[in-house]
């Protein structure tokens, strides 16, 4: 495909545009992978933003060819269609938060760690490493970049238990251990931590701090193996609720209430394991 240039700016546009225009909903940018069986990445993401009433805005970074079953194949994207996607959004529509995902290896992560370095909104970061069937989304050689540049960046860091262990060496088997993968994230820079215990037994049970201030966050676990999705939808929801001007505790319990009601309403859905369904708080 030939390359196109991007436009050159018109001078006869205002700087900020959406200053001149209505009122509308919070803008949320998710920065992820596609996932083409709509349970997670990129469709997770914008499902649950609009289940939470802000308008919901992309930067694709990888393309997978996934199911119920597992990734059978994944690209990622040229950092420069990455950069562009995300200036053309943030330029002229600007965001309220941005919420990260999939990006695969050291170069997106650097790229996109860079163009948040200019971003004054909230920033929730979702270090995926591996899918919800166990395939790799990022290149082990990234993790670096990752703790050094993306964590960094983060107003919120979402990693769950196997993160933990490939970003900290922390293995997590108890809730003294979550205290312990918490501390050792928030050495990497991010503001505050939610370490998700929810591969550990009894109740779903995660720990946000920032170091002083801690909240254990607890819920029940639902008999539903359909839990395709439950990362990238949290991180979507507690960006969605950051941009509606929820203090960082305040949305977290709040996303964690909606993803909870999510895992409890997921469904079968082919022949493996099926999605949390985004809809769930509509179809009461």
């Amino acid at each position: 495909m030939p390359h196109i240039p991007a436009p050159a700016p018109r001078g006869d546009l205002p700087p900020h545009p959406r200053r001149d225009l209505p009122p509308h909903p919070p803008c949320v940018l998710t920065v992820a992978g596609s996932d083409s069986g709509g349970g997670a990445g990129i469709q997770a993401d914008l499902k649950t933003m609009l289940a939470l009433g802000v308008h919901g805005m992309s930067v694709l970074t990888a393309v997978t060819a996934q199911n119920s079953r597992g990734v059978q194949g994944a690209w990622e994207l040229p950092a420069d269609a990455v950069r562009a996607q995300f200036r053309a959004v943030a330029d002229d529509i600007g965001v309220d938060a941005v919420k990260t995902g999939m990006l695969a290896s050291t170069e997106l992560v650097e790229t996109v760690a860079a163009l948040l370095d200019g971003i004054a909104a909230p920033v929730v970061v979702d270090p995926v490493g591996v899918s919800k069937h166990g395939d790799p989304l990022l290149a082990a050689e990234a993790l670096g970049a990752v703790r050094t540049k993306l964590l960094p960046a983060a107003t919120v860091a979402t990693p769950n238990l196997d993160e933990v262990a490939q970003l900290t060496g922390v293995t997590v088997e108890d809730e003294t251990g979550m205290r312990r993968a918490a501390d050792a994230v928030l050495e990497c820079g991010p503001r505050w931590a939610l370490i998700k215990g929810g591969h550990l037994a009894g109740p779903a049970t995660d720990l946000l701090t920032d170091g002083i201030e801690q909240h254990w966050l607890r819920a029940p676990r639902h008999d539903n193996r359909h839990t395709h999705g439950t990362g990238c939808t949290l991180a979507s929801a507690i960006a969605a609720y950051l941009a509606k001007g929820l203090e960082v505790p305040e949305a977290v319990a709040a996303a964690k209430t909606y993803v909870t009601g999510a895992i409890a309403a997921g469904f079968p859905l082919g022949e493996g394991i099926g999605p949390v369904d985004h809809g769930w708080r509509l179809r009461r």
